[in-house]
């Protein structure tokens, strides 16, 4: 450098530097390196800023006041830089030289300056807010000028006076201005205008953010507030930002994978041959004249394929993610690189922080830039560490973005043949799982290449430190591993096992909660007790031994540094004889520090590797599901104008897949404009498959499809969305009330209306599941109608009605005089009477066209048609007769179709109607709630509604009653009341031992260490050969004992859990068996299922290790605290402010991403709700044209997910940084104090003290993870808690009141003045009803519904307690003895027979009391025995849940087998046979005439003839006297027949 500054200013001088008390750089050194290192960076960075900005214009900033001062200071600094260049020139010209740096440097300044004002207004132009370039340009501006700044007062003050005065001053005023700079570069410009930042009401404010706040994460904190100070909400979310919104990701994946699937068609495909003799697996349900035959097998024709060399090139869904995400995960790789080389400076730095503690007489000086620079590279780690991670989850989120999207898209287009493929559960699957394992593995995926590296940058170090002896610790790590591995494979099949148990678990409680009245009625809870508590038991067995593996892995985890720490030092210290290299606190505190920075990666790159191949699985699922063939737009010609049919097919062939025999053949339809032609023909001919083949939905092998105009389409099965009745008819047209109402008209919609909630804006569940089956195809119907369009294809739409709707809609929608006249129409049907008034009728057999004409070219043809209608005319006209039959009859059972109450029959009894439309209303209640109508007996709510006889006015929707109760969600902090009773389920004592297990383990842990230190000072006493073996010995026995003691406490701990986890399970289980029946009509099932899955699993798997983890990570941070208080006992000062911010961030963090946690899953479920609904409903989308909306929806319902999951990835690392900064502090003052105390301390005792404090930070960040999982699954003992103390009913047996053993013998039963209601609140259902029955009498009992005949049955069993009056039974008050001793002696027929999963045996007999001889016995009687007999199980006959695989009649007859072998006194038939044909019927009658001949027998009926020999016919009535309920006469005016013989019915007998 002499060359530059000449022979009087040295660049170097160390004794003015290094040893001095009073250092400062030589004034060389401060003109060249200080001066010029900001100007290289610059200089070296803005060529590639320049272009980015070039790239990326974000719009333009207007000119702020700010922005004119940084310019103004920019154009000072060169100027004062330039005037030391002049004042050069001027000094040379008169005489004075000086050497060449004095040119250069305020040259070389001053163009910086003009190029960084150069940089300030670009970065205006091209909308930067904030930069990051020039803040760090500025930064190290000041930097670099400090020390100039010091050393020139420093020679100022010795000297006494400034020699160079000009320079003197603009130097400080370059000082100022650069400073000036700086702290203006904090600050950030407006947003650019017309940025949808002005626009967007809620923008997320990181787009706006400056550098600072970006790379701390600052910008996050006002949601932090927001969210401590109340429960954050929806509408506090920010919005998404653009770059990562579905309308961004999705087409910029999709590009990509369009360019792989076109470069896969374009390479020569040399066996495409072979490919096209693979069939698709054939499991077609269009199978049409036996075409599945002659097919070879597929498995043969893949291995045809595999033997082609040159099979055609896959489309690479890999790749087109790499290119989609490849360039922004890549930044994220560069901090991960930057990151790793950092973590291995402050091992070095701690070697020379101890190096100069042993020194004497160095300046202090020293030791305090240590600490400084170790707190420095700690927090820059820090900030690089979670920008890294940003980057990785946000990449991961775009990913699954992209990937659902895709998915979704794909699935709207995909033929049938690939539907098949891949059912919706599975293509569920794929956005949900896989999707997810893309975005975890994303987050993972540097490991890949990071954790090598860091390996080996820490055995370099490690070998210079200790030389070969670390190899011995190398190879107990790499042992260590397949241990692990052994362990992590054994731990994932019982996973397996233990799925497979909950599974079994779970779906018997769905069961039993399914059936509770059932069990309740036949007291049988006892039985499935016992069934629940022995698959819990198997379940709690897989959970120990996993616990156990689980606690020998977390002791390999603990004690692995150790063990290694031990076999290299002792390694050392035996086989090393050099005296110089004794084992000292340098060498083994840097090794401990370096060995722990092993143990992360070493941890991770199995579980990096299993996740990648968990993915590479995904991946190949999703690229075959996007690889399927897609429907050809074209395949039906739209623009066809030129004939003057609507709708043209010419020798069309059609089949559902290339590879499947043709369905349709020789296919010639032309129908004129504005014509109606229906479809006739059998089951299966292909009728459905015509309008396919008109949709496109189906393959055209040969001719010509065309159609003119615009259609609609109204599916076999109506397919109805979860969104308002309104919006389901509206498909997305705009609302027109007066189309709408006469759409309503036509449809027979309106009454459905009154009866609704919220009448049209009603919400319709999944499926439609609160309409009947008639409804749900009308409101099919009405968005047909509504759409108007040209065309309309309806499949069979009026089989789901009842056959006066029928009629309606015929006349009013489709027929000639209809709404839909003029239109062209295609109608199938099977519906005789309307053929004669349609245009034209085709005829299909097998596939083929076989006539076609009006009805009287047909009947004079005397073909297939007039076949057709003499199979059907009978069946129709019968149909039409049942119709009306069932009106009568099935009131009780509630009719299907709402219209039942039509019109003609309502006028005449205004009460009843509205009675009747209460009901409705109440069950669409129910179901609006989510809770399948299926499982409620449907009388239960009639009875509940308020019988007035005046009418009631229309209820607006929110007065209602609510049945079902919501549920309540706990928001805020869990009380400490939770955390007391988990550990009271625990076991109190065991608790407090778990505690003290894990202060012991830690305490061997520090003991360890501290002898570590202890061990090392003997190398400064040169009495390093002593006493080795003591040494050794002592350090292996301490560091042994804590691994022994991890193993115990991780034993106690989990047994402790289990203990908690059987107790908690056990005790829902008994209150939920022993509640009420009226809480489960009140409660939907689903909900309290989620207490039997979610949360027991939670208290099951999920919380044993959240415990585990937070009691490691508090203890691992107390005793860091502890050693570090104990060397420098003046650290306690910095604790407590260190604490007190810990404790701030820790509540902020907490309170925020809990409810951020419960908002993002809450929003999850509708993009896989919405998905399941969209593939069903696809070819209605397609035909209807609807594609791109519900793109847009689903793009949305994503958007609406990931608008939660953002801000939660960002408040990681908000925590991180802040956390870590707290961890860094500690490092910082660890240091200081170590520095300060440096006489009193040996250097064993700094290295131990630093090196704790190095490993804080990771168990302080986790600390806090923790106590936030800690709080969100402890949630789950709160939840379950709260269904295991519901009040119970009546105990099951009284000691001292149990009646005889062979009580009831007479069979009496009495009713004195005996009222009931269903619930506290509700009106009474009986009310002061008196009756006697003598033993032995057949009582029938009839009236309309919700007239309380059920309540009287379920009075006997006390299913409702009494509200006055009582009821006895041979003189015994039922009321006083135990409910099991009560219903064992009861027997009923339940109206829905209930069978569960099991063998058949199991469910005649749960308690095993029969012999076969018996059972086959009850089978006989009940006529069930044929069919079982043919059953090669006989009884051992597996029933499915809900016994699925009999018909509701054999169910039927199997409750009947039932009551036989209990064979009590009294039975009670409730509709026994409703589902039975008559013959059946009068066979089971005379059973139970001839069987239960001396019983009491009460029977509820509403078919005549099964209560027409009865002693006598109670009927019921809401009058008080003894007839009490009453018929449902309001009928009867229609039928007079049936009154008489009702009169005579009546007449006592």
């Amino acid at each position: 450098m002499e060359w530059l500054c000449g022979p009087e200013l040295p660049f170097w001088e160390a004794n003015q530097t290094l040893h001095t008390d009073r250092p400062d750089l030589p004034e060389c050194f401060q003109l060249s390196v200080l001066s010029w290192l900001p100007c290289i960076y610059l200089w070296a960075v803005s060529p590639i800023y320049l272009f980015y900005l070039k790239m990326n214009n974000r719009g333009y900033i207007m000119m702020s006041i700010m922005n004119r001062f940084k310019t103004a200071f920019g154009l000072l600094l060169w100027i004062v830089c330039w005037t030391d260049l002049f004042s050069t020139f001027h000094e040379l010209r008169q005489g004075i030289s000086h050497p060449p740096i004095y040119f250069v440097t305020p040259l070389v300044l001053g163009m910086t300056m003009l190029l960084a004002t150069f940089l300030i207004q670009f970065e205006r132009l091209r909308g930067v807010q904030s930069s990051g370039v020039l803040f760090i340009f500025w930064f190290l501006s000041v930097l670099c000028a400090i020390v100039p700044f010091r050393s020139k007062i420093l020679q100022a003050s010795s000297k006494s006076e400034v020699t160079d005065k000009l320079r003197f001053t603009t130097f400080y005023f370059y000082f100022g201005l650069v400073v000036c700079e700086l702290i203006l570069c904090c600050f950030n410009e407006k947003p650019p205008l017309f940025s949808n930042a002005v626009t967007d009401p809620n923008p997320c404010p990181e787009t706006s953010a400056g550098f600072l706040s970006t790379m701390t994460f600052w910008w996050f904190t006002s949601m932090a507030i927001k969210g401590y100070k109340m429960p954050l909400e929806a509408k506090d979310l920010w919005s998404l930002n653009q770059r990562d919104s579905s309308k961004v990701m999705v087409p910029k994946l999709l590009k990509e994978w369009e360019k792989e699937l076109a470069k896969a068609k374009s390479e020569p495909n040399l066996s495409s041959q072979a490919l096209y003799s693979k069939p698709l697996p054939s499991t077609t349900n269009h199978i049409v004249g036996g075409g599945g035959g002659g097919e070879s097998s597929p498995e043969e024709v893949e291995v045809l394929l595999s033997n082609q060399k040159s099979s055609p090139r896959q489309p690479s869904f890999l790749r087109a993610l790499i290119k989609a995400f490849g360039p922004y995960f890549l930044i994220g790789s560069a901090f991960k690189l930057l990151q790793d080389i950092i973590t291995f400076v402050n091992p070095q730095l701690l070697r020379m922080l101890i190096i100069f503690t042993k020194q004497e007489g160095v300046p202090d000086w020293w030791g305090y830039a240590l600490a400084f620079l170790m707190f420095f590279t700690a927090f820059l780690q820090t900030l690089i560490l979670h920008h890294h991670f940003q980057y990785c989850f946000v990449t991961g989120m775009n990913v699954r973005t992209a990937i659902i999207g895709a998915i979704y898209r794909k699935a709207l287009v995909i033929t049938n043949a690939a539907k098949r493929s891949s059912t919706v559960g599975e293509v569920v699957n794929l956005m949900s799982v896989d999707a997810q394992r893309f975005m975890d593995l994303t987050t993972f995926l540097n490991m890949l290449w990071s954790a090598p590296l860091q390996i080996m940058l820490a055995l370099y170090f490690l070998w210079q430190n200790l030389g070969p002896s670390v190899l011995a610790g190398v190879a107990v790590m790499i042992m260590l591993i397949p241990f692990n591995a052994v362990i992590a494979m054994k731990m994932r099949g019982y996973q397996v096992e233990q799925m497979r148990l909950k599974d079994s678990r779970i779906k018997l409680m769905n069961e039993i909660l399914n059936g509770i009245k059932v069990l309740k009625l036949y007291a049988w809870e006892n039985s499935f007790k016992e069934k629940v508590l022995a698959i819990r038991q198997k379940e709690l067995n897989v959970l120990r031994k996993t616990a156990y593996l689980g606690a020998l892995s977390t002791m390999a985890w603990t004690s692995a540094p150790f063990m290694v720490a031990l076999t290299s030092f002792a390694v050392y210290v035996y086989v090393t004889v050099d005296e110089n290299t004794a084992l000292d606190a340098e060498r083994a505190f840097v090794s401990l520090s370096l060995f722990n920075i092993l143990r992360f990666p070493l941890n991770m790159l199995p579980q990096v590797i299993s996740s990648i191949v968990q993915a590479s699985v995904s991946l190949k699922r999703i690229q075959s599901f996007l690889s399927h063939d897609e429907l050809d737009p074209n395949s039906v010609d739209r623009n066809n104008t030129a004939t003057e049919f609507s709708v043209t097919v010419a020798n069309g062939k059609f089949t559902w897949a290339k590879e499947d025999p043709p369905v349709l053949h020789n296919i010639n339809v032309m129908v004129p404009q504005g014509s109606l032609l229906a479809v006739v023909g059998h089951v299966g001919c292909g009728k459905s498959s015509l309008i396919s083949a008109l949709l496109g939905e189906m393959e055209r092998l040969e001719g010509e499809v065309s159609i003119r105009g615009s259609v609609a389409y109204v599916p076999q099965q109506a397919w109805i969305q979860n969104i308002t009745l309104r919006d389901n008819i509206l498909f997305g047209k705009p609302y027109n009330e007066q189309k709408y109402r006469s759409v309503l008209e036509a449809c027979a919609l309106t009454p459905d209306l009154e009866v609704l909630p919220g009448g049209d804006l009603t919400e319709i569940g999944e499926k439609g599941i609160n309409l009947s089956g008639g409804q749900r195809q009308r409101v099919s119907l009405a968005r047909a109608l509504y759409s108007d369009t040209d065309v309309y294809l309806l499949d069979d739409p009026l089989s789901a009605v009842d056959a006066h709707v029928a009629k309606h809609i015929f006349d009013n929608l489709i027929g000639p005089d209809g709404a839909l006249k003029g239109k062209t129409r295609i109608l199938v049907t099977h519906g005789i009477s309307f053929l004669p008034q349609v245009d034209n009728i085709m005829v299909m057999v097998d596939g083929r066209v076989s006539e076609m004409g009006s009805y009287q070219e047909l009947l004079k043809q005397d073909g297939a048609f007039a076949e057709f209608l003499r199979n059907y005319a009978l069946e129709d006209i019968v149909e039409e007769d049942e119709a009306i039959e069932e009106l009568i009859e099935d009131e009780e059972l509630f009719p299907d179709d709402a219209l039942s109450n039509h019109a003609d029959m309502v006028d005449n009894e205004p009460v009843i109607n509205e009675a009747k439309r209460n009901f409705i209303r109440q069950i669409s209640i129910v179901s609006a709630d989510g809770e399948n109508p299926r499982f409620r007996s449907v009388r239960r709510q009639g009875c509940s509604q308020r019988k007035h006889s005046e009418p009631q006015e229309k209820k607006k929707p929110h007065d209602m009653v609510k049945l079902i109760q919501t549920e309540n969600t706990e928001t805020g902090r869990v009380k400490t009341k939770v955390y007391l009773e988990y550990a009271k389920a625990v076991g109190p004592l065991l608790s407090v031992f778990i505690c003290f297990l894990y202060g012991c383990q830690n305490a061997a842990s520090i003991g360890s260490n501290i002898w570590l230190s202890e061990w090392t000072n003997d190398a400064a006493r040169n009495a390093t050969k002593e006493n080795l073996n003591m040494r050794v010995g002592v350090y292996a026995a301490l560091g042994t004992a804590q691994g022994i003691l991890v193993l115990i406490s991780s034993f106690t701990l989990a047994m402790g859990n289990m203990a908690a986890a059987r107790k908690l399970h056990y005790n829902l289980l008994s209150n939920k068996l022993h509640t009420p029946q009226s809480f489960f009509d009140t409660t939907p099932i689903g909900r309290i299922i989620n207490r039997f899955s979610k949360d027991i699993y939670v208290i099951d798997e999920a919380l044993p290790a959240t415990v585990l983890m937070f009691l490691s990570t508090l203890f691992a941070s107390l005793s860091t605290m502890l050693v570090i208080v104990s060397t420098t006992p003046i650290f306690a000062v910095v604790i407590v402010p260190l604490a007190v911010a810990y404790v701030f961030v820790q509540r902020f963090y907490v309170a925020t991403s809990r409810q951020l946690k419960r908002l993002e899953s809450v929003s999850r479920s509708p993009i896989y709700s919405n998905f399941s609904e969209t593939i069903t409903g696809a070819s209605v989308i397609r035909a209807y044209g609807r594609h791109s909306a519900f793109v847009l929806m689903s793009d949305t319902k994503v958007d609406e997910n990931q608008k939660s999951y953002y801000p939660g990835i960002v408040s990681n690392r908000w925590l991180g940084v802040r956390i870590e900064f707290i961890g860094n502090c500690i490092v910082l003052f660890a240091a200081m104090f170590a520095v300060t105390r440096k006489q009193s301390l040996t250097a064993g005792l700094v290295g131990l003290s630093v090196s704790y404090a190095l490993q804080v930070t990771m168990s302080l960040n986790w600390m806090v993870r923790m106590t936030s999982d800690l709080e969100s699954n402890i949630v789950a003992v709160e939840r379950v808690k709260e269904y295991s103390e519901t009040k119970p009913e009546a105990p099951w047996e009284v000691e001292d009141k149990k009646p005889s053993p062979n009580w009831p013998v007479e069979g009496n039963v009495q009713f004195q003045n005996y009222s009931v209601r269903y619930r506290e609140g509700l009106d009474l259902v009986l009310k002061n009803l008196t009756l006697s029955v003598k033993g032995g009498e057949k009582i029938g009992i009839v009236g309309r519904t919700g007239a309380g005949k059920s309540s009287m049955t379920l009075c006997l069993f006390r299913l409702l307690e009494a509200a006055a009056g009582e009821i006895t039974i041979d003189e015994v008050k039922i009321a006083e003895i135990g409910l099991h001793d009560l219903r064992s002696k009861l027997t009923i027929i339940p109206q829905e027979p209930v069978l569960f999963s099991g063998t058949l045996r199991m469910n005649l007999d749960p308690f095993e009391q029969c012999s076969d001889d018996e059972l086959w016995k009850a089978l006989e009687q009940s006529h069930l025995h044929k069919f079982v007999r043919n059953q090669p199980a006989k009884l051992e006959l597996e029933c499915t849940e809900g016994g699925e695989n009999l018909s509701v009649g054999q169910r039927q007859l199997v409750c009947l087998a039932r009551a036989l072998l209990r064979k009590t006194r009294i039975l009670v038939l409730d509709e026994a046979t409703a589902a039975i044909d008559l013959e059946t019927d009068d066979l089971i009658q005379s059973t139970i005439r001839t069987q239960f001949e001396d019983c009491t027998v009460f029977t509820i009926a509403h078919r005549l003839n099964t209560i027409m020999d009865y002693t006598r016919s109670d009927t019921h009535s809401n009058v008080h006297t003894h007839t009490f309920l009453f018929l449902q006469l309001h009928l009867v005016s229609a039928l007079p027949q049936s009154f008489q013989l009702l009169e005579s019915l009546l007449a006592p007998s």
